[in-house]
């Protein structure tokens, strides 16, 4: 993949993500609406975050990491990457079939796992049942996650990242139909998640035979280039399931408190519009890039992509980050209020979106520093990286929720993404010249802070002008609009004065995408 592409694909993941982002945003403003921070707001969540906890445990963050690679390179080699594929395809459906029916099965011990909080009252029933229609989830949207990996191997980025946005606009079109027609809001959403599913895998299936790679699932069989993805995804496997344990604590410790898991998710959804932005555009075009450039010896180019990744992080993350913090309260007040949702419902919302806002910069780059693990077919560190992240986490969360209550879990989950930040970090350090800083980045990062926090101190003296107009009805949206704009105006103007980046840069990049 040539820099050109490399730049294309960063643009091009990312204004897809954008979109659904935003679709997602969307579906939660009105899931907020319509729901509030009730009883079935909470179970709902529950049981739609059980299968895209597995998602990630099995297809995202393990399997599609050690598979994305092999299939790369056996693309790049020549070798028979339509037949690995197949393979993995029916391998992966045979695991998943059986472990969706047996989490069906085990639903209610699922929801404890999840939420101990609600044993005992009606969010329990609700999220067993909501959770029971709605586990068969995992099975399409692993496979998703699998024939995404082969489109973005060749390069066809634009079809996988439709897909999120296939999932928020079906999510959007079932409550305004639920609406008009008076259907249970909470049972109508669980039925949507399967309904998605089906549909996100017909559509990426269909995109992967038209680009030449049919996969018809057959009976599984154990080849040894499945022994070797096996052997390579084990860590990976760990790595995700410690990483889901994560959000298991963060669940738990918010589960006892009434509310706590309506206000972590909506939080969660305001900080992963520039996450999902930024974060999923670098891992999925980074990986196979280094993962070619290693194979071919390229280990200028490898270095050039690095870098380049981790410049693009961190001139957008780190303002996002500080834009987060500093107006919080706005953010969830204009965007969220509104119907079922009310005043304590935005300020313990915005209390946990400043938590997670301080640790944006780390979650995104974790996604440039993985692939230099990912791509040299190294699952293990990641893994003891991923259990120490753990331990620190769940201390944090359980040890600090009598001081803090729910908001202990948001801050540990940032507390926890900056000690793997750093020890991903320090193991990259004897890969060689490919993960070394160039002059570039060295010159340029001092003064993406500089203008990070120029804005920041912008933001704070708008908000505090814009104040009165954010709480009238009628020009909270306009005043939310400049407030934002004076923050980018502020950040870009600032950045390009001192050299943080040059606006052609920018227009360059928007060019080739």
């Amino acid at each position: 993949m040539k820099p050109i592409s490399l730049a294309r694909g960063f643009l091009t993941v990312g204004g897809w993500t954008l979109l659904s982002r935003g679709a997602g945003f969307a579906r939660d403003v009105m899931m907020a609406a319509y729901l509030g921070a009730g009883p079935v707001a909470e179970a709902f969540l529950i049981a739609f975050s059980l299968p895209n906890m597995f998602r990630r445990f099995f297809a995202e963050g393990a399997f599609n990491m050690a598979f994305v690679p092999m299939f790369a390179k056996k693309l790049e080699g020549g070798e028979d990457a339509k037949g690995f594929a197949r393979d993995a395809f029916s391998g992966l459906a045979g695991v998943l079939v059986a472990f969706t029916l047996l989490g069906t099965l085990l639903m209610p011990w699922l929801v404890l796992a999840m939420a101990s909080g609600f044993a005992g009252d009606a969010r329990f029933d609700l999220a067993v049942e909501f959770g029971r229609i709605a586990f068969s989830y995992i099975l399409f949207i692993s496979l998703v996650a699998l024939l995404s990996g082969v489109l973005n191997a060749f390069g066809r980025f634009t079809e996988a990242s439709f897909v999120p946005v296939l999932m928020n606009l079906m999510f959007i079109a079932a409550m305004l139909l639920a609406d008009r027609l008076g259907w249970d809001m909470g049972l109508t959403l669980a039925w949507t998640v399967p309904v998605t599913g089906v549909a996100q895998f017909l559509f990426t299936w269909f995109a992967a035979s038209r680009a030449g790679f049919t996969l018809w699932p057959h009976l599984p069989r154990l080849t040894p280039e499945l022994k070797r993805l096996a052997v390579i995804a084990a860590p990976a496997v760990l790595a995700g399931g410690v990483v889901q344990v994560n959000l298991l604590v963060g669940r738990q410790v918010a589960s006892f408190t009434e509310g706590a898991v309506a206000w972590l998710s909506y939080a969660d959804r305001l900080y992963q519009l520039p996450l999902g932005v930024v974060g999923i555009a670098i891992g999925t075009v980074l990986l196979p890039d280094l993962s070619r450039r290693l194979r071919a010896g390229d280990e200028a180019g490898s270095r050039a992509s690095f870098n380049r990744g981790t410049e693009f992080a961190l001139m957008l993350t780190l303002p996002a980050a500080v834009a987060l913090v500093m107006i919080a309260l706005p953010l969830t007040q204009v965007l969220f209020e509104r119907g079922a949702f009310g005043p304590e419902d935005s300020w313990n919302t915005a209390l946990a979106l400043a938590a997670y806002g301080l640790g944006l910069p780390a979650f995104v780059l974790h996604k440039v520093l993985q692939p230099l693990y990912y791509a040299r077919e190294d699952t293990r560190r990641p893994f003891y990286y991923a259990v120490v992240s753990m331990g620190v986490n769940l201390a944090f969360a359980v040890g600090l929720m009598p001081v803090l209550g729910f908001l202990a879990a948001a801050l540990a989950t940032t507390v926890s993404g900056w000690v793997m930040v750093w020890q991903l970090w320090a193991g990259s350090r004897g890969m060689g010249a490919a993960t070394r800083l160039d002059e570039r980045l060295r010159a340029r990062l001092p003064r993406i802070i500089a203008a990070s926090i120029f804005m920041g101190l912008v933001l704070y003296g708008a908000h505090q002008i814009l104040g009165p107009f954010l709480g009238d009805p009628g020009w909270r949206y306009p005043a939310l609009a400049l407030l934002v704009a004076t923050g980018i105006v502020s950040y870009f103007g600032a950045g390009a004065a001192i050299g943080a980046f040059r606006l052609s840069d920018l227009r360059t990049l928007r060019r080739r995408g």
